[in-house]
């Protein structure tokens, strides 16, 4: 018999024995999230979501299928299915044990775009994603009519631009949902949304947390004999916190076919991926902010005041609670710099050098340290979809130099990861000019892994300190894990999101902080007039050179 372990041996054991009792007795969150270029899982300790314990991904892409970005439906769950199949082999590896229930829920993915169904339950049109930009005239008409900014992006624009289209499915349209909210609806049977992801899809009230009652009126009158009232529509509305469904027999064999996931787990509100980025980040309160870098990138500061005018550059969204958000969204974030880092891994492979795609990337983030503070003359424009802030409704990734410009390695990464930011950078003027206040600015995404780099060049492009957690690299899977674990929590304790989040999950998380550098500030100026000056040259690729109209598949790299 060997003897029990003591000392350090048996304290080294404590959490290894605490990880899998929690997996094996159901003490957990799961959290799965639709990213535009992988879906993951993440599973953590329920009691402390600051532990993860086991994690699973699974790589995605979307299609340009007759002008409109759509993911195909059955890669919705077969990517879910493959995702949550990782996470279970994560878990046997590292504890020894698979999970066969979970203590709590939450589904989590890309905002807005446009999801109908008729009354049995069948998708009217493939689903139409947050990158189309075909739905200007529906956005001008409501901005107008509202008297707020409905942006191209936004599932109400999208629906309007299909009743405006007079488009044949209108008719029978009698659901409409976000991508979140759909999957969800499967797993529960529930149609619900919780209020950061619905404010996506219709302005919301901050006094009610529910859709704006005034502006539904507004839209049921000018929609009138059309299509149903909105409200027979769209999703049930909650808050962080509150029950949201259960899962269903038939949910827990779509998520898990092998049939070991039992049914009954609780689920928290879906949420999308702007909500999930400031749960991430502990960003919910107001004066508090965070940086989300992906395949969109988009800042999201938490309001303690109403903006003083509407502004097309700004979304006004709210947090997981209801609380209001001014949010600067931009369509294209790291997905050109992903491009970039599997050109330069396939001439490295080419050359016989065997390298990793992040090791790739790690080493091309870095050399862009050894640039020019204003990447000698390079300009970047990451544009592979159509970018309002920048009045571009189609895309074209171009690389801009003069003859005198200094065409390094350094220069050209720096320019690219500048790219990433500069039209964030001039949304973010616009909050400048409101006199929004901010304590703190967080970030996350995957290209903030390599430290010391996006970070830095992101207080430089703000002129103001960004903060990194440790966890910042899980992202919005994590984000509504702590969501689901949230509501586990609070079947016990009744305390609000922002409490929560400072005393139970990042009480003990260390966040590495960046403060801007002077050179890195005028640098990032100096390409930013450039950059702005240079826009001319990138709508004139657009009117140039048009998009073939045939299907294609966008081969998007892995910066989410």
């Amino acid at each position: 018999m060997l003897p029990a372990p003591t000392g350090d041996s048996a304290a080294a054991d404590e959490p290894a024995a605490a990880a899998r009792d929690a997996i094996a007795g159901g003490r957990t969150a799961l959290g799965i999230e639709f990213g535009s270029t992988r879906i993951k899982a993440c599973l953590v300790d329920a009691d402390d979501p600051s532990v993860v314990l086991a994690v699973g991904s699974h790589e995605w892409e979307n299609a340009y299928v007759d002008r409109l970005w759509t993911y195909a439906i059955d890669d919705v769950w077969s990517g879910l299915q493959a995702a949550y199949a990782a996470l279970v082999a994560d878990a046997e590896a590292r504890h020894g044990v698979a999970p066969t229930t979970v203590g709590a829920l939450g589904v989590s993915a890309m905002m807005h775009g446009y999801l109908a169904f008729d009354e049995t339950g069948e998708l009217l049109v493939p689903f139409r994603t947050w990158r189309n930009t075909n739905t200007g005239a529906a956005a001008r008409e409501l901005t107008e009519l509202l008297g707020v900014n409905i942006p191209l992006r936004w599932s109400i624009a999208h629906l309007h631009q299909a009743v405006v289209d007079a488009e044949p499915h209108v008719p029978r349209v009698r659901f409409v949902t976000t991508l979140a909210g759909y999957v969800h609806w499967r797993l529960t049977g529930r149609k619900i949304l919780g209020v950061g992801d619905a404010s996506g899809m219709f302005p919301i009230d901050p006094q009610t947390a529910d859709y704006d009652a005034d502006l539904v009126g507004r839209y049921d009158a000018l929609a009138a004999g059309r299509i149903p009232p909105l409200r027979d529509l769209l999703p049930q509305v909650l808050v962080a916190g509150e029950p949201a469904g259960e899962l269903t027999a038939e949910g827990a064999s779509l998520l898990d076919p092998s049939g070991a996931l039992q049914a009954g787990a609780p689920l928290c509100p879906p949420e999308g991926d702007a909500g999930t980025g400031m749960v991430a980040t502990a960003a919910v309160a107001p004066r508090t902010g965070n940086v989300s870098a992906g395949t969109s990138i988009f800042a999201m500061v938490v309001l303690e005041h109403p903006l003083a005018e509407v502004h097309d550059e700004l979304d006004i969204v709210t947090t997981p609670a209801g609380d209001p958000v001014a949010m600067v969204h931009c369509n294209n974030g790291a997905s050109e710099l992903a491009e970039w880092a599997g050109l330069f891994g396939r001439f490295a492979a080419a050359s016989g050098a065997v390298t990793d795609p992040d090791a790739v990337f790690d080493t091309l983030l870095r050399e862009a340290l050894t640039g020019e503070d204003d990447a000698g003359g390079l300009l970047a424009y990451n544009h592979l979809a159509g970018e309002p802030i920048a009045g571009l409704t189609e895309g074209r990734p171009l690389l801009v130099r003069s003859p005198g410009s200094r065409f390094t390695l350094g220069n050209l990464m720096r320019a690219e990861v500048y790219g990433v930011f500069a039209t964030l950078a001039l949304g973010m003027r616009v909050l400048d000019d409101e006199g929004v206040a901010l304590d703190r600015m967080l970030a996350h995404g995957g290209v903030f892994r390599t430290a010391g780099v996006a970070q830095r060049f992101l207080a430089g492009a703000l002129d103001a300190p960004v903060s990194v957690a440790a966890t910042a690299s899980e992202g919005g899977a994590w984000g509504i894990a702590v969501l689901a674990a949230y509501l586990r929590s609070r079947g016990a304790a009744e305390h609000d999101l922002d409490a929560y989040l400072r005393d139970r999950v990042f009480r003990d998380v260390e966040f590495e902080t960046a403060e801007p550098d002077p050179r890195d500030v005028a640098g990032f100026a100096a390409y930013l007039s450039r950059y702005d000056a240079g826009l001319a040259v990138e709508r004139a690729a657009v009117e140039a050179l048009p998009e073939p109209t045939a299907s294609s598949t966008s081969p998007e790299g892995s910066a989410q």
